[in-house]
């Protein structure tokens, strides 16, 4: 019992080490995020998950390591359509640079507490009736269709529930006060607009954590191997989006991939009973369909970009 729990206990604290080090000393004011620093995180924080992987292979052996590894491949990939929303949010909001860090630190924060929960619920769905395979499986395909289909994403915080019931019960002011999420005024508690970026932010997390649980349990129902595959995408989420959020416009086939990836495991885990597809061919459907997105995406640029070129004389 002891061994079982062990790595989780280190593993969590090793999580709130990282978090508290990040808050408390790189970031403990509030600054903006050069691309110079945020490509420095996003390679620690890949190289961390690499010596994880690395840890999990003496120790569970290469299967386990290899579901850890394409795992954590499809959290990263799905975490950049993440990414492309964060920047929609926060231009939406008119949130300064320099407030956006700690938007990110607390919104995956509360993702990590989430995506926990969804992680733990889906493991015992599967285990326990593993029909709800084919459901999750059906949803993937959905989804990745709908995300094909879909041209532009749009951000609409007036319809977002959460954010309605919120101001029912809490007062929100119209101005941004130094980076608070609550002040007080005239003896009376008030919500500032950067908190209302924060809940949307949370809540749209939340949806995505609907597509990508059942994604990762397409590879493995090892709740381990799940859960810090899928930490570790989201640790190095924050870092991820200062480094590619002014380049991401230039993939716009990218979407075209990730959208791929959902049916192909969505596929993966509807067929499972008859044919179990390897780790390593799905890693390398997973690798390759993101290749083909982002070269397709430099190759053939936006029309627009073009037209606009053209429009000049």
């Amino acid at each position: 019992m002891i061994d079982q729990i062990l790595p989780w206990i280190l593993f969590n604290i090793f999580v709130l080490g990282m978090l508290a080090l990040d808050l408390g000393v790189f970031h403990r004011k509030a600054h903006e995020v050069k691309i110079k620093e945020a490509l420095i995180w996003t390679a620690i924080w890949i190289v961390l998950a690499l010596l994880f992987n690395l840890w999990i292979y003496f120790w569970r052996g290469s299967e386990q390591a290899l579901e850890f590894f394409t795992g954590y491949v499809i959290e990263k990939s799905l975490s950049v359509d993440n990414i492309f929303v964060f920047l929609l949010i926060f231009t939406y909001f008119r949130v300064e640079s320099i407030y956006q860090h700690k938007i990110l630190f607390w919104g995956i924060l509360g993702a990590l507490i989430m995506r926990a929960v969804f992680i733990a619920v889906g493991v015992t769905l599967i285990q326990q009736f593993h029909w709800v395979i084919y459901i999750f499986g059906a949803f993937l395909i959905l989804t990745g269709i709908k995300m094909a289909l879909q041209k532009d994403k749009e951000i609409h915080p007036e319809r977002n529930p959460a954010l309605r019931l919120f101001r029912r019960f809490m007062p929100v002011i119209d101005h941004y006060v130094q980076g608070k999420f609550f002040v007080k005024l005239n003896g009376r508690f008030f919500a500032t607009p950067l908190f209302v970026v924060l809940l949307v932010v949370e809540t749209t997390d939340l949806i995505f954590a609907v597509d990508s649980i059942p994604a990762i349990l397409a590879i493995t129902q090892d709740p381990f191997i799940v859960y810090t595959s899928n930490v570790f995408a989201i640790l190095g989420l924050r870092a991820l989006y200062f480094a590619l959020a002014g380049a991401l416009r230039l993939f716009h086939y990218l979407h075209f991939g990730l959208s791929s990836i959902l049916v192909f495991i969505g596929i993966k885990m509807l067929i499972v009973d008859v044919y179990k597809i390897p780790i390593a061919i799905a890693l390398g459907v997973v690798a390759g369909i993101l290749i083909i997105s982002v070269i397709a995406s430099v190759v053939w640029p936006r029309k627009e970009t073009n037209k606009n070129t053209g429009n000049g004389r």
